[in-house]
């Protein structure tokens, strides 16, 4: 057994004693754990705000209201309404238990594993903190190694303010992660890549550990004739470039109906240069591409022949514009993965039926 194995041993076991105590299922106690993180996070905002710009380039107005906004908002939420969900729920008793009363009480797991993602590093990571906290589990947070500033931050903001035995940051890459695979929980949540999704399900399964996996996907938007053009690039401009395309509920591709399609990339190229300008390396609305892997990946998705608008890149600083391809086929590299990146491939299409 390795030194480090030997550690997560202990740490999983305090954790384990600790959630057997019952303490976390105290309602008080949960919500005075939640404010107590929505403090942290008010007060170390600043820290929080340039460890992303550090790593991703990411602007403040941007990391507000895609990640320290949302995980506000959610705490909130759960404070507002832990004591509904924790409440007896009463329901139906079968005729053979009458005069029996019939209830569900929810029950937290235990020990979870949150391993969270670099694309929000703080949204992906905090978030699910926040449901295990609510639900009166102890927890294990493994950050993104792709993201060292966020990582080191979160695992400072955390360690300092909670006992090791309750919440704790782990921080490392793939041997820390797979040292941790092999501790027997009782929850993971794993938000990251499909490959890695499988991973993760395959050491979950030796301990039938019940399992989240949030992972990627090739969604695309679909344009019909009667779409609002204005309004449909608008949208699609801001849900596809945000966080410079690594998000994994962005459009990964566009099916625009043939009738409207020159009208529609028309807008969509205004939407463009109405938002990040003539020059989008200098500006402050795009992000960087995480790193030198993922860049190269995305330059040899794009292929030069079929940019219609964008294509600039710059290895130095991981930057690539907001590009558009036309045509492509289902055929063309570009649609054989998830993109994740600035790139958009439009497809078009006659009517509904053939674009579904």
């Amino acid at each position: 057994m390795s030194s480090t194995t030997s550690i997560f041993d202990s740490l999983v076991q305090e954790q384990n004693i600790f959630f057997s105590s019952n303490s976390t299922k105290n309602i008080a106690f949960r919500k005075a754990t939640l404010k107590k993180l929505l403090n942290l996070i008010e007060v170390h905002e600043e820290k929080l705000l340039d460890s992303i710009y550090q790593d991703m380039g990411k602007s403040k107005l941007e990391t507000v209201a895609t990640e320290l906004g949302i995980i506000k908002s959610e705490i909130t939420f759960s404070l507002q309404h832990l004591d509904r969900w924790t409440k007896k729920k009463y329901v139906n008793t079968p005729l053979a238990n009458i005069p029996a009363a019939s209830y569900i009480i929810s029950e937290p797991l235990g020990t979870v594993l949150i391993i969270g993602a670099w694309n929000y590093p703080l949204l992906l990571t905090l978030h699910p903190l926040i449901s295990a906290i609510a639900a009166g589990n102890t927890a294990i947070i493994k950050p993104s190694e792709l993201t060292p500033q966020c990582s080191s931050t979160i695992a400072h903001i955390i360690n300092t303010h909670f006992d090791k035995n309750y919440i704790h940051i782990v921080e490392g890459g793939v041997e820390e992660t797979t040292h941790l695979l092999q501790q027997k929980w009782d929850k993971i949540f794993f938000t990251g890549s499909t490959p890695v999704g499988k991973i993760v399900y395959t050491a979950a399964a030796k301990n039938l550990t019940p399992v989240t996996l949030e992972l990627g996907g090739k969604s695309p938007a679909i344009v019909c004739v009667d779409a609002s053009i204005k309004i449909s690039a608008k949208r699609i401009v801001w849900g596809k470039f945000i966080n410079s395309g690594q998000t994994c509920v962005a459009p990964d591709y566009l099916l625009v109906n043939a009738k409207i399609k020159d009208k529609f990339i028309a807008e969509v190229i205004r939407q463009i240069k109405q938002i990040y300008g003539q020059h989008p390396e200098k500006s402050e609305a795009l992000v960087k591409i995480i790193n030198t892997r993922n860049f190269d990946r995305l330059m040899n998705l794009m292929d030069s022949e079929k940019v219609i608008h964008g294509g600039s890149s710059s290895k130095k600083d991981l930057f690539i514009a907001p590009t558009l391809l036309h045509p492509i086929s289902l055929a063309d590299p570009i649609m054989q993965e998830e993109i994740f990146g600035p790139l958009l491939p439009i497809l078009e299409f006659d009517t509904l039926e053939d674009a579904i």
